[in-house]
């Protein structure tokens, strides 16, 4: 009798070896959970291992695409069995490419994106696979939101894992300081809910800390009245009066009502439909500003911005909340190639101005920019260690953007990083999580949680001793 032709894919264990999963082994898996386990051959598998940074190119050993936290549940347990290595995937929006690995299993939770909204409880609970813009569209229905990013494609779960910041933190804090509680799926198999009376040590490490603790499948958020009408929109410089225009942000944003957040930025202008064609590709500097507040008090506000200077254009009008949430997307499409690095600062001094004015000037693409995004106010009401993302001595995050379609990658990253070099001594020594690079997650962790590491570590060893979640911006479990 002939041998029986065995087929199957490789996988990596967590202790660094290889196993061959067999055709019963994957008929198994597929029999524990409802959505679908895509392997190399199948033709969705190579849409749902790409993500948003197209410099990432990673293939793993198979797909579970999760459409609930039961099918969550049973991939991790079967991954367990065996030590098996597995990667999570949600917004797929991170900059170093953690969600997807090289023979891993990927638990793939985009399929799940219910929101349910409690109006009068002003809450929010959102599965792991929404988006900002999932959410943002059901809580907008009556006029409430939570604190989140810039970038509508960004995924609610990496955010508020990895702390979160966007238009809304300087009036209610880091986006993991608007979570109630959270459901997890944990390293030995279990489903456990975390909140400040449950599992309290948990929730502390899970706001900050990111998916080093188990997959969290479900958010509930603290919701707030806003819009859905607000002012908000850029307006846009000659580079020649960036020093100037950098000069005035600093004093205008040192003055701003909480309920006002201001961006600065630096590139070469887009060919956007709203910059005049002759403006295309020539440096610029522009300010984005957001006022959440009376649409009386922003336009009162946001006057001196409106009147200073000659803008080479400006599209800062009343415009409906969700569709600000929108505004950047076109400037960060999926697929595109990036390479980031950022610093927290506490305040732009004369010399950072100096020094980022004269690496703005080697952007090496159309694409690539550097930024301050204004923070500040309501992250400072709570104590440095009230949850695991610290930082809250910082007033902005410096973040420097090579953005490129093609082409080799090492001039980019070249630019980014000695950009960082020049720029680094005005830091706070602080780094946000959410924007690290694989290659400096190790080097920087301590840098990105400061005195709240070591008590990471510890709550890692609890809840993970064996580093089963190690596919991310890994802490260690405590020795």
């Amino acid at each position: 009798m002939a041998a029986v032709q065995v087929s199957g894919v490789r996988v990596k264990t967590i202790d660094g070896g290889t196993i061959t999963l067999n055709d019963v082994a994957i008929a198994k898996l597929r029999a524990l959970v409802r959505g679908p386990v895509l392997l190399p051959s199948d033709p969705a598998y190579g849409p749902s291992r790409a993500i948003w940074n197209g410099m990432i190119d990673r293939k793993p050993a198979l797909i579970v695409k999760c459409t609930g936290t039961a099918d969550v549940l049973e991939t991790v347990r079967f991954a367990r069995e065996s030590n098996l290595l597995v990667c999570v995937r949600a917004g797929g929006h991170n900059i170093a490419g953690l969600a997807v690995w090289d023979e891993a299993i990927m638990i793939d939770v985009t399929p799940m994106k219910g929101v349910v909204v409690d109006v009068p409880g002003r809450r929010a609970t959102a599965q792991a696979g929404c988006t900002l813009g999932n959410l943002d569209r059901e809580t907008q229905v009556h006029g409430l939101a939570t604190v989140m990013g810039f970038v509508s494609l960004t995924g609610v779960a990496g955010l508020t894992l990895g702390g979160g910041y966007g238009y809304l933190t300087r009036k209610y804090g880091w986006a993991s300081d608007n979570l109630l509680s959270a459901e997890v799926v944990t390293a030995d198999g279990r489903v456990v809910r975390a909140s400040e009376r449950e599992n309290s040590d948990l929730f502390w490490a899970i706001r900050g800390g990111g998916g080093n603790f188990g997959v969290v499948t479900a958010f509930e958020f603290k919701l707030h009245a806003v819009g859905p009408r607000v002012l908000g929109g850029l307006v846009l410089h000659p580079f020649d009066d960036a020093k100037a225009l950098l000069q005035f942000y600093r004093e205008f944003a040192a003055k701003a009502p909480r309920e006002l957040t201001l961006i600065f930025l630096a590139r070469l202008a887009p060919p956007a439909p709203w910059v005049p064609k002759e403006w295309h590709g020539k440096l610029v500097a522009g300010i984005l500003a957001c006022h959440v507040g009376p649409l009386e008090d922003a336009f009162k506000d946001l006057a001196p911005l409106k009147a200073f200077g000659k803008p080479v254009a400006d599209i800062l009008i009343e415009r409906n909340y969700a569709d600000l949430q929108t505004l950047l997307d076109a400037t960060a499409p999926n697929g595109r190639h990036y390479y980031w690095k950022s610093e927290w600062v506490s305040e732009i001094s004369a010399g950072l101005i100096e020094n980022l004015l004269e690496r703005v000037k080697l952007v090496p693409t159309p694409h690539s920019l550097i930024a301050f995004f204004q923070v500040g106010g309501a992250i400072a009401d709570l104590p440095s260690d009230a949850t695991a993302v610290g930082n809250r001595d910082s007033s902005f995050n410096l973040n420097i953007q090579a953005a490129w379609d093609e082409g080799p990658k090492e001039p980019n990253i070249a630019w980014a990083r000695e950009t960082w070099q020049a720029l680094r001594p005005f830091s706070t020594g602080g780094t946000y999580v959410n924007f690290l690079t694989e290659d400096e997650i190790q080097a920087r962790m301590g840098e990105a949680y400061r005195e709240g590491h070591e008590r990471l570590r510890k709550v890692k060893k609890q809840w993970d001793p064996t580093n089963f979640f190690r596919t991310n911006h890994n802490i260690l479990p405590a020795e």
